[in-house]
Order: structure tokens, then sequence, then C-alpha cells
């Protein structure tokens, strides 16, 4: 419709939330930089609203119109009603050059938060294409998370808000994008790991009826936290229906409680620990430990029928019913949740440990069986200290990879192709994406060492080659996130490799690699990898025991590298080269830090700079 003051407005309502909706429209028609009266003709329609304008014009004369919107929605605070809300806000608007103003500075602000410059050895136009996209993928996540989402009551969205795949879902890859955002707006990641805990009830709810105890969140998640999976999803290439088990992928639960710790680990805010993360990691935790089955003759801990993250394995050949047995991702994981656990329980304060033990209802012998499980998980090798993806991994068929590239090209979605034929991707040694490998993409050598002594197994880092080796070439990266994961697990065994993948997720939407998706949303997980393989894993910047570690491996083809992380109350410059390493704090009254280089520390102070020799791994 159109107010009294020729403001356009629609509003409407969402049918099952019944979420209300307003937008309001001012107009204003300049001739030749003056604004004229004009008496528009307003075109009213079911869901439509327009205005047409005449105008009589001479030659030479300059016409613009500049065009107001509001939008605001019942969920909003701090107004009365979404339409008058909105029909306020065009009334107060400033002019147009002062709307330009505040939007460039809120951007620039961002920006110098979040901007990276890095200089390749490659040739033009592929030496600024790189970093052009690079920053493609920050505006993408700023767009989808920023400040204007602190107060908002929203998770990550799988597709951003960007089209209509998924439905606005809320999957794990908040485990790709909350790493960029610790170390930049930590505030951010704090209000999207709210949207968890304020859903704990119902994940509650739903392990209860499960038959399970503590926390069970879902692999898909929306507005009220219940399980939003597809039950069948549609085969384009042989127009069935097939069956989806992807609720059981209940390595979700292992991503919010790692999400959680990290955040924890980065920013030492022990108020949210005590008021929020605690009580979801334990119940996180007592949900994964009433997963395990106790196996007598192997005096081990076994997690059964679920699913990896690999998509393409979601029951054993020819099984009547879904899940697979003892998945390494899935069982280590666990683990290491239940060690977190553990140690929380150690660094509460005395009466809040107390209070939350009180609540839960949770006891020392609770407690000793979680400890238990933490040393007797079961895992499953073959092949001369090759993990298994799961157990029986090793009893199935190889993949003919060569014949079905030469048939079919593009193999990125084999399940689809298989399906197709009447065969299926559970009979054979593939992958769609990273699955065992997601172990070497969230821990260092020394961590998972860690894990295995604990565990009782033989395992080191020499091993970790083979382990890349033999599932990449059994991978066919059907999922955006593959080539992250890949790329970052080769950064220190084959440089050439990791930054080939790198600049191929790099395209993954901008060149719809996966022939059409990108149309229905940006892949936001994939993107923001990209900008954390760059600042992570070729910079090396892990935060551990209150040190901010930098172990930089620069690809060959990557000369100079610079950004900015906000760490411990510090805006830190970090800038890079093959050889030179410069660290610059600004000024700031926050307490000093700690950085590590080279396995030393050093404390800094701020508005100091430290230089270092890479190839020394000293100071300057």
């Amino acid at each position: 419709g159109v107010n009294d003051t020729e403001d356009l407005f629609l509003k409407v309502q969402t049918n099952q939330s019944e979420l209300r909706i307003a937008q309001a429209a001012r107009n204003k028609v300049y001739l030749n930089e003056e604004l004229i009266s004009t008496e528009p003709t307003t075109i009213e329609e079911e869901g439509y609203v327009a205005q047409r304008y005449f105008i009589s014009l001479k030659e030479k004369d300059r016409i613009s119109i500049q065009k107001t919107v509001a939008m605001y929605t019942s969920r909003d605070k701090a107004i009365s009603e979404p339409r008058l809300a909105a029909e306020q806000a065009v009334c107060n608007a400033p002019h147009f050059e002062e709307l330009v103003r505040t939007q460039t500075m809120e951007w620039s602000t961002l920006w110098g938060q979040f901007d990276m410059e890095i200089e390749t050895t490659t040739e033009p136009p592929e030496n600024t294409r790189s970093l052009l996209i690079l920053r493609l993928h920050i505006f993408h996540l700023l767009q989808t998370v920023s400040f204007n989402t602190v107060d908002l009551d929203i998770g990550v969205p799988a597709r951003g808000w960007h089209g209509e795949a998924y439905r606005g879902h809320i999957f794990w890859d908040e485990l790709f994008i909350f790493p960029i955002l610790n170390l930049r707006i930590p505030k951010i990641t704090l209000s999207l790991l709210k949207y968890r805990y304020r859903r704990l009830g119902e994940a509650r709810r739903a392990a209860q009826n499960a038959g399970f105890r503590g926390a069970m969140f879902p692999w898909q998640s929306g507005s009220d936290g219940r399980e939003e999976s597809q039950q069948v999803h549609l085969n384009p290439k042989s127009g069935r229906w097939m069956p989806d088990h992807s609720h059981i992928q209940r390595h979700v639960n292992v991503a919010i409680a790692y999400n959680a710790w990290r955040f924890f680990d980065v920013t030492n805010d022990m108020d949210y620990l005590r008021s929020y993360g605690a009580e979801m990691i334990l119940e996180i935790t007592r949900f994964l430990v009433s997963l395990c089955n106790y196996n007598e003759d192997l005096d081990r801990y076994e997690i059964r029928h679920v699913m990896g993250p690999d998509e393409y394995h979601d029951a054993y050949p020819d099984a009547k019913e879904p899940g697979l047995h003892n998945n390494a991702y899935t069982n280590i994981m666990t683990v290491w949740v239940i060690c977190r656990a553990l140690e929380i329980l150690n660094i509460l304060p005395e009466d809040h440990h107390r209070e939350l033990c009180n609540m839960l209802d949770l006891n020392e012998k609770e407690v000793k069986k979680w400890q238990d499980i933490s040393h007797k998980m079961h895992v499953v090798f073959h092949d001369d200290g090759i993990i298994s993806q799961f157990e029986g991994y090793d009893q199935l068929k190889e993949f003919p990879w060569d014949e079905y590239r030469k048939k079919y090209g593009d193999i990125q979605r084999l399940d689809r192709i298989l399906e197709a034929e009447g065969d299926s991707p559970n009979q054979y040694k593939l992958s769609k994406q990273a699955d065992v490998l997601m172990l070497f993409y969230l821990f260092s050598t020394e961590e998972l060492e860690e894990l295995f002594e604990r565990l009782g197994y033989q395992f080191t880092g020499e091993m970790i080659p083979k382990n890349i080796e033999y599932y990449l070439k059994r991978t066919s990266h059907g999922s955006t996130l593959s080539r992250i994961v890949h790329s970052w697990v080769l950064s220190r065994e084959d440089r050439l490799v990791s930054w080939d993948l790198f600049v191929n997720a790099l395209e993954s939407d901008i060149a719809d690699i996966q022939g059409g998706t990108t149309a229905e949303g940006i892949h936001l997980g994939s993107m923001a990898g990209t900008i954390d393989i760059v600042q992570r894993c070729y910079a090396g910047i892990k935060p551990k025991n209150d040190i901010l570690w930098l172990n930089p491996c620069l690809p060959e083809t990557l000369k100079r590298l610079r950004f900015h992380v906000h760490y411990r109350g510090h805006s830190i410059e970090i800038e890079m080269t093959q050889t030179k390493l410069k660290v610059t704090t600004k000024f700031s009254v926050a307490r000093n830090i700690w950085i590590g280089v080279g396995g030393e520390t050093y404390e800094l102070h701020a508005g100091e700079t430290q230089e270092f020799n890479l190839s020394k791994k000293t100071p300057v």
C-alpha cells in the first residue's frame, strides 16, 4: 500500500512461523540535482506495490531517483511493529550521500579487521585472481554474519543467505567458519554459539526420545533445533528418490563441542564457559558416552550405527539397516570431547563445578566411566598403519576410477552415477570427502599422537603421509569442503599439490565447479575454509595454552602474506614472506601476550614489533 506521506509499504506473514515482515520505501526525484515535487501513480496488486512517475524532460536534462528502503521483522528488537518501524526508518533516513558515507565507513571498519593481502609468483591475471576471490569470500562471510547479527537468534546456514538450497538449515559448516571469527571478532562467534545453547533443551529431548542421555543435536537444524534432515532425496540422473540417512551423522555433536572449546581456547572467556559452554560440552559428552557400547572380547568401547563425514557410505553392502561401526573420526573425536569435558571439570571454580554437577546430576561414577572410555575407545587399523575409515572398510571392493573418469568425465557425484546404474558407493573404497583425514585437519601431529597414546595405539607422525595418500586417491571431492581439508593436510607434505587444491577450492562458487549448485546458494563453509587455509594453515597460526603460535609453511607460489588478527584484547598485524615474519601489536591497555615461533616463546607488548628470520626461526 501507500501511506499518507506517499511512502510505499509491503507487509507479509510467513505461513508456518507467522513471522511478520514489513518493507517501506521512499522515493525522491531529482531533476538537474534539484528535488522536485511529483504526484506518482500508485500501482497496487496482491503481493506487489509500485509507483509510476510522469516527468517532463528536455534535451540534456538529468534525472535521478533515490529510493530508500527499510525492512523489519516481528523478531527485531526495540520496535513496536514491523510496518511502523520500517516507515519511521525511511522517514528519518538521511540523504543518499550520507547513507553511502556511513555504509562505506562500516565496511571500512570490517575490512580493516578481515582483509588479507597476498602476493604470488604467478603471471597476470592469475597473480591477482586468487586475492580477488579470497576477498569475495570474505565479503560473502560478512554478508552472512557480522555485527548486525550479534543480537539475532541465528546460526550459520550452510549456503549463507544467498539461496534456497538446504532451506537455510544449519549443519556443521561452522567448524570451518568459526576459526575466522574467533581471531577477528569473537563476539560474533559467541552470538552464534548461543544459537546452539538456546536449543540445548530440544537436543536433550531428542536424545531421550532416541534412547540416549545428554544432548543430541541434529544434523540439520532450523528454528527450534529439531532434526530437519530429509528422509529421501532425488537423484536427477535416475529420476528416483533415494533414502536419506544423513541424520545419523552424530559427528555434528563433536563439531559443536569442538567449536565451543576452541572459542574458549582463543578468548579465555571464563564467563562463557561458566554460563554456556561447560553445560553444553558436558551434555554432548554424556550423549556421546551413551552411544558407546562395551565389547568384552576387545576390552574396548565401540560406537555403532553412525555415519562419518563421508556421505557416500551410509550402510554396509546389502545391509537392511543404515549405519556403520567404529567410524574412526567419530570415535577419536568422542575421546577428544571427553578429555575436554574432564578438563572443564578441573578448571571450573569449585562453587560452579558443584552447582553444575548438581544441576546435571553428574556424579563421580559417571565421570569414571568417561575416563575409562577415553582410554579404551576402539579404533580400527588396516594395511600397515592405515586408520580404517570404519570397521570393514578394508573388505570393500576397489573402485575402477579410470574407467569411470573415461566414461563420465566429471565423477564428483559418484553416488548419483552409481545409483543410476543400479549400484551403490557402499560397495567400494571411495569417499565423497575427507573422513579420516578430518583428524589431520583439526589436530596437530602432537595432539593426535597424544590421543592415540592415551588409547594405547601405536601412531606417529610418520604414519600421516601414508594415510593421506591412501584416502586422497580414493576421494571424488563431491563436496566443496573436500578440497579445503585435503589442501590443508597436504600443506606440510606436498606444498605444490596443496596450493593447487587451494586454488581449485577458490573456484568452487565463482566457477560453479559442481555444475549448477551455486545458483541455489554459495557454499559458505568452503568460502571460509579458503580464508582459514591462508590464516591458520599457511601462516601457521595456532592459539594454544595461552600462547599464539606461528609456524608458517608458505607454498612456493605464495611470496608474501599480510593480515590482522584479534587476540586477547590485542589487534595484531602479521606479515610474512618466505624468509621473514613480522608481528606488530597496536597500542592497547590489554595485558601483554606471548607468541611462539620456532619452539620458543616471546613476550609481546602493546605497540611493539618483533621480526623473525624464518630460515633460522630466530628474532632478527
